[in-house]
């Protein structure tokens, strides 16, 4: 199966750049092996975005993007692409099912959640640990949790999970938060919130689920419920041992979204030097679409 652009991941990059492409008349293929929307649909409130005046979950917010890029006639697919390679000038992609031909192609596959490296960490995962407010914050009702990290996204499910929980514990291993002023004055002023700074988890005991967490200092804990927001990681397998990475295996790319590779794009959190914003994201998208669409043409004219 052949097409002009092929996009791997349907966050808001990647459908972004679904829309921007199918609108400019490409043939257009998402690839996405999760559910369209990317991990910004796991998001409690989305205030920030411009013209966005009523404050939505991510999920609200991402809803209708999909369905906007097929109205210009992007194929969205549920495939994971796992190799993508160059052959006779065309790019091949292959998933679990087929194989796909394309010449241009964008990768959009963002990030997903570090773990905070905390003893029990991954035993417990599940079982009280979780790094989603919004699909576990309900089964803290009225019970005790606490939140790891200082930046944004932190201090935001801090405050989502204080409406919802009796108290919420925000633990950051710094004396200072990394997150906007304004989020921040926010968490000081929920009554419900307990800062303690210049503290590590270092382990979670409880039996089959999570009863408490033992701090870097000794100090103990009770709580039924640990929500780590400590940063994200790249998804770059797809594209790693292709394209110039930075240190933090971000992909190296120029003001076209373009990778060392000509015909290979990348957007949103994938890249470097990315602030890791659904807005920045969004931009990525249409960025690298219009340039993968300049480059088909530049193609189909020789």
């Amino acid at each position: 199966m052949e097409y002009d652009i092929i996009i791997v991941g349907a966050g808001p990059a990647g459908l972004s750049a679904g829309i921007y492409a199918s609108r400019l008349g490409k043939k257009t293929l998402i690839l996405e092996k999760l559910n369209p929307g990317g991990q910004i649909t796991l998001s409690s409130e989305i205030e920030n975005y411009p013209g966005i005046c009523k404050i939505k979950s991510g999920l609200e917010f991402m809803a209708c993007w999909s369905e906007q890029a097929k109205k210009f006639g992007c194929e969205i697919k549920s495939e994971e692409a796992k190799k993508l390679k160059m052959e006779n000038g065309k790019w091949k992609i292959k998933t679990y099912k087929n194989e796909y031909e394309t010449k241009a192609v964008i990768v959009a596959t963002g990030s997903t959640p570090k773990k905070a490296g905390f003893e029990g960490e991954i035993e417990y995962t599940g079982k009280g640990v979780s790094y989603c407010a919004v699909c576990d914050g309900f089964f803290y009702r009225g019970k005790n949790v606490a939140v790891i990290g200082g930046g944004d996204t932190a201090l935001e499910e801090a405050l989502y999970l204080s409406k919802i929980a009796n108290k919420v514990y925000l633990i950051h291993r710094r004396d200072k938060f990394r997150a906007a002023p304004f989020t921040q004055q926010k968490v000081l002023n929920a009554t419900n919130i307990e800062i303690i700074y210049n503290e590590t988890v270092k382990k979670v005991f409880g039996n089959q689920f999570v009863e408490g967490i033992i701090l870097s200092s000794g100090k103990e804990i009770k709580v039924d419920g640990i929500f780590v927001f400590v940063g994200m990681k790249v998804n770059n397998e797809l594209i790693k041992d292709l394209v110039e990475l930075n240190e933090w295996g971000e992909i190296k790319v120029n003001l076209n979204m373009q990778t060392s590779l000509k015909g290979l794009y990348t957007a949103g959190d994938i890249r470097e030097n990315s602030i890791k914003q659904v807005v920045a994201a969004a931009g990525d998208g249409a960025v690298a679409a219009i340039n993968a669409c300049k480059w088909v043409d530049e193609l189909e004219s020789k």
